[in-house]
């Protein structure tokens, strides 16, 4: 109690609550569940066959069948309604193969689930010390992701046989007494079949679920953190177009000249600019054509 407290303590746990490691926790529960409900099944159907000769009639023929549903194997003796004879009699089909494969995916993804939770649990530092492992625990999601899909559509398959093969109005016609006419063939219970059915839907489920988490366990690869990253690099290694910096540079640097040419000179009546033009002006006391050179102002006085 005392370690289970200083993990909990510690915060270890807290990782169950993220996506990745909650969805594990649902896949191997839902895994539980689809093998458990395929793999421990068994089932029985029930006939009678009332023969024109009360005493040759056997209105309790039992026929059992389970996993794997090699039902081609599975047999029962049957009255022929002549001189008290019996006849041994075989369901057809064999389905072994969709329910086998099922049951394998099942308990291969529980083992996997299990793992991975604790290593996400107890193990996170070194799962995410380097690419390797989340590259391997996204490669396995994708594959267990598609066999639960092929398996359970094979098995929904395989379950529609099965049901057809043990079906009691089928197995009836399989019996030679109940072609013959006054004898009367009826079925008396059909086969539960409710947990097999319950079998498949846990398998879609399971591949709802391992294909939902493909983007959990992808978010944790360095594929997903490479892309922002190579993006952003290429964009500031990206040059910046010449038509901007041509007319940027030519504007400093004609601020620059302007700055240099420009100047103020003040002189008697107050400032004077100079533009670094030859300019002229007819006026007594204005510019030269040289520029910066200047008379001395002339008084005006007022001549009456």
């Amino acid at each position: 109690m005392d370690i289970i407290n200083q993990l909990v303590a510690s915060g270890t746990f807290r990782v169950a609550k993220e996506p990745l490691c909650f969805l594990r926790l649902l896949e191997w529960i839902f895994a539980i569940f689809a093998f458990a409900t395929c793999g421990g099944y068994s089932g029985a159907l029930k006939v009678s066959v009332d023969c024109v000769n009360k005493s040759e009639s056997n209105l309790n023929i039992e026929i059992g069948f389970s996993y794997p549903f090699r039902l081609h194997q599975v047999y029962f003796d049957a009255p022929t309604c002549e001189e008290k004879k019996q006849e041994r009699l075989f369901l057809a089909g064999d389905y072994s193969s969709s329910a086998e494969f099922f049951v394998t995916i099942a308990v291969f993804a529980f083992l996997y689930s299990l793992a991975a939770t604790v290593v996400y649990i107890f193990f996170q530092n070194k799962y995410r010390e380097n690419n390797r492992g989340p590259l391997v625990d996204f490669i396995v999601t994708v594959v267990f992701s598609f066999l639960w899909l092929v398996g359970s559509s094979a098995w929904a398959k395989g379950l529609s046989d099965v049901k057809v093969a043990t079906d009691p109005d089928e197995v009836l016609l399989l019996m030679s007494a109940c072609k013959q006419q006054g004898n009367k063939c009826l079925p008396v219970r059909d086969p539960a079949m409710s947990g097999l059915n319950t079998s498949v839907v846990f398998g879609f489920l399971n591949f709802i679920l391992w294909a939902g988490n493909i983007w959990f366990v992808f978010k944790e690869t360095g594929w997903h953190a490479s892309g922002p990253r190579h993006s952003q690099s290429t964009m500031e290694k990206q040059p910046a177009p010449t038509g901007f910096n041509q007319p940027y540079s030519q504007g400093s640097s004609d601020q620059e000249s302007f700055g240099q040419t420009a100047g103020y000179n003040q002189q008697g009546y107050g400032q004077q600019p100079g533009f670094g033009q030859q300019a002229s002006y007819g006026q007594i006391g204005g510019y030269s054509q040289g520029g910066y050179n200047q008379q001395p102002p002339t008084s005006f006085t007022n001549q009456m």
